[in-house]
């Protein structure tokens, strides 16, 4: 059930260069069970920003929840201030989260998160660890000071990193670890830039994949129809999804990205 909570500030942090890991208590978190959903967030107790924000969820715990953004623009910069024990406004859980139960137990899921498209990815780890399935983690970056959360998800399974410049880890992208992983993977996961979206759903690494998109977003509930698009089975006719309400989670193939 979707709920609108002003949820106390546990802590927010920065944890890497322009990135900050927002804990959050509130009753909406018992509300929250399925990785990749997402939050909507109100930056400033007044009009401006007049647009909430959209962020992943990043941990779901008894009481309380993760959140993790990138300082960009106003709305973030001025999350980025608020402190221990003040409130924030929150809207959610919304959307339609990752398919945990297409993975069984035995199978090698492999995740794959760029940028902010790796919170999501933790909790996702943690579920389907739960589960019993064998967990593989690849996580991109700029550059070394953009890299997090590599430690929280060794929890699960083997996590590889790749940063544009090679400062840490292997150079490059995220796919040119994909395509080099000497295990096959079963069912792939992934969230993060349009154009590594793109080259995931292109190189068809697994049976299944599924692609978690990120979009511009008015309301976050479907009722604005600001983050539509189309299917591919008709990429250019009426037939739509919106990626709030719909999304946003799409299997391989199922919308155009």
């Amino acid at each position: 059930m979707i709920r609108q909570e002003n949820c106390k500030i546990v802590s927010n942090r920065q944890i890497a260069d322009n990135i900050f890991e927002l804990v959050l208590a509130g009753e909406l978190s018992s509300e929250m069970k399925q990785a990749g959903q997402f939050v909507h967030v109100k930056v400033a107790d007044g009009l401006d920003p007049l647009l909430r924000r959209p962020i992943s969820i990043a941990s779901i715990n008894d009481g309380s929840f993760t959140i993790i953004y990138r300082r960009q623009g106003k709305g973030t910069s001025l999350l980025a201030e608020k402190s221990t024990g003040m409130t924030v406004d929150v809207l959610g859980p919304l959307g339609n989260g990752f398919p945990v139960d297409e993975a069984e137990p035995g199978q090698t899921a492999v995740l794959v998160g760029g940028g902010v498209g790796v919170p999501p990815m933790y909790e996702l780890a943690k579920q389907l660890a739960r589960k019993g399935v064998n967990v593989v983690s690849i996580i991109g970056f700029q550059s070394f000071e953009s890299v997090f959360y590599e430690k929280e998800l060794s929890e699960f399974g083997e996590v590889f990193v790749a940063t544009v410049d090679g400062s840490y880890g292997r150079t490059g992208f995220v796919t040119d670890i994909l395509e080099g992983l000497e295990v096959q993977a079963d069912i792939v996961f992934a969230c993060g830039p349009t154009p590594m979206l793109r080259s995931i759903e292109n190189g068809q690494y697994a049976q299944k994949t599924y692609l978690s998109l990120e979009e511009r977003m008015g309301c976050g509930i479907g009722a604005c129809f600001a983050c539509v698009c189309h299917t591919k089975d008709d990429p250019k006719g009426l037939p739509y999804k919106k990626v709030c309400s719909d999304g946003p989670v799409f299997q391989a193939g199922e919308v155009v990205i």
